[in-house]
């Protein structure tokens, strides 16, 4: 497997001022918790708990994605994305990741299975160590207005040209560990 940062390449295009994004469930480059995993491979498919520091003036809402650019597709898997997410809002708990379990006006976009929240990790035997890029983005508008139908890729497009700041933290996972 290559071992390519999609995200270093994007930050090539433009610069972002940092904005840190942390979780007390895993540390950056380590595993995910055994509740991020999918529950087809004795997870929970529960989005682990997600904090960010003071984002850059002028941030009126954030956006959230999970992306595993190592599984085996050709395109990666888009685990999870978030919009719209209030500009007040500095940490997001440990859940299922649906907008009923987020703040009020969040828009949650269909993942790779088509479900309209996070969907834990299941890398297929034999494919190496995955890792899940959680990221997330300060944007200067309260929503990015797009059709609740794009898909995480369209969310990715549109918040990578408006970023005032971007955080990511990579948990990974191991098929042989399930």
């Amino acid at each position: 497997m290559l071992n390519v940062d999609p995200y270093a390449a994007l930050a090539e295009l433009r610069d972002f001022a940092p904005l840190e994004l942390t979780s007390p469930d895993f540390a950056d480059g380590q595993p995910l918790p055994v509740s991020a995993w999918s529950a087809s491979r004795g997870g929970e498919d529960l989005a682990p708990t997600l904090t960010w520091g003071e984002p850059p003036a002028g941030t009126k809402s954030f956006a959230i994605s999970c992306y595993d650019p190592d599984a085996p597709t050709g395109s990666g898997y888009w685990h999870w994305a978030v919009a719209d997410i209030p500009a007040d809002v500095r940490s997001l708990p440990a859940g299922d990741g649906t907008a009923e379990s987020l703040p009020a006006g969040v828009l949650v976009l269909p993942n790779e299975a088509g479900s309209r929240r996070y969907v834990g990790s299941a890398p297929p035997a034999g494919t190496g160590v995955h890792r899940y890029f959680f990221v997330i983005d300060a944007l200067p508008v309260a929503s990015l207005e797009l059709d609740p139908a794009s898909t995480p890729a369209v969310l990715g497009f549109n918040r990578h040209f408006r970023s005032l700041g971007r955080g990511i933290l990579v948990g990974t996972a191991d098929p042989a560990d399930r």
